[in-house]
């Protein structure tokens, strides 16, 4: 398949397929646009279907990813709630078919990871982080919710943690997501590829089978929990686009002003 705005490379590790995909928008911080939301969907379930051995997600130039496409959305001011549920829903589908790939998955994060970006890298199953990368659920700054990230930020962090993040909307450096067990390693960034190497070399050298029933039954323990908290998301996150504050946040943001919220 050909795509426009990710990179996709296959290539052998002890004989194991190994795929990296690069997200490539470096103009825009590899903000996530609807295209590449469905390009990033459609060489993750390929990555399955050819068995792939391990995926690696990556980004290009000096940011991971800043997020969802403001510009993208402020587009959407007029939508219809329907466009909004589906918007939604494509990138719920995006974040569950990375969370529930058969294959163990590594995020490489150079630079800023921010919003819907936090969370691509640290759904993965291992997220190795430079010390120069940077973290956030910053969406309340812009009048957004973290709905569909939030479900997964309280099963890794807890409600209280997941709490302080989403809900100060601050940013976090590698060595705090590293406390928080966000991050799993925090390496120099001229090490950042050998050691990503490394650690797909380890995943190879072990079963297939072993890893896709280790990873299948780890999903279907949070399951039932996930199922619910995903579809009270797609509800907020689509009902967060139609509000003022919203609207406002994400217009300031692009202008470089100050937001007037809704009081």
């Amino acid at each position: 398949m050909s795509y426009d705005t990710i990179l996709v490379a296959d290539r052998s590790v002890n004989g194991a397929l190994v795929r990296t995909i690069t997200l490539n928008r470096p103009e825009r911080r590899n903000a996530l646009s609807p295209e590449m939301q469905a390009e990033l969907i459609a060489a993750m379930e390929q990555a399955a279907t050819n068995r792939c051995r391990a995926l690696v997600l990556t980004g290009a130039g000096e940011a991971f990813c800043s997020g969802l496409d403001l510009a993208v959305l402020r587009t959407m001011a007029d939508a219809t709630e329907m466009d909004h549920r589906s918007h939604a829903a494509n990138v719920s589908r995006m974040f569950r078919t990375l969370y529930e790939l058969p294959m163990p998955t590594i995020a490489a994060v150079r630079g800023p990871a921010i919003a819907g970006g936090t969370g691509l890298a640290t759904i993965c199953d291992f997220t190795l982080a430079t010390a120069t990368a940077k973290f956030g659920f910053t969406e309340a700054r812009i009048g957004f919710v973290p709905a569909l990230v939030s479900a997964y930020a309280v099963l890794q962090l807890g409600d209280k943690r997941a709490r302080d993040l989403l809900l100060t909307a601050r940013i976090f450096d590698a060595q705090e997501a590293l406390r928080l067990g966000l991050v799993n390693e925090v390496v120099a960034p001229e090490e950042l590829d050998t050691r990503v190497d490394s650690l797909a070399e380890t995943l190879v050298a072990n079963s297939p089978q072993s890893h896709a029933a280790t990873k299948r039954l780890l999903a279907a323990q949070n399951k039932v929990w996930l199922d619910a908290a995903l579809t009270a998301a797609h509800g907020e996150n689509a009902a967060a686009r139609t509000t003022h504050d919203f609207k406002e946040g994400v217009a300031a943001f692009l202008e470089k002003r100050r937001p007037e919220w809704d009081q």
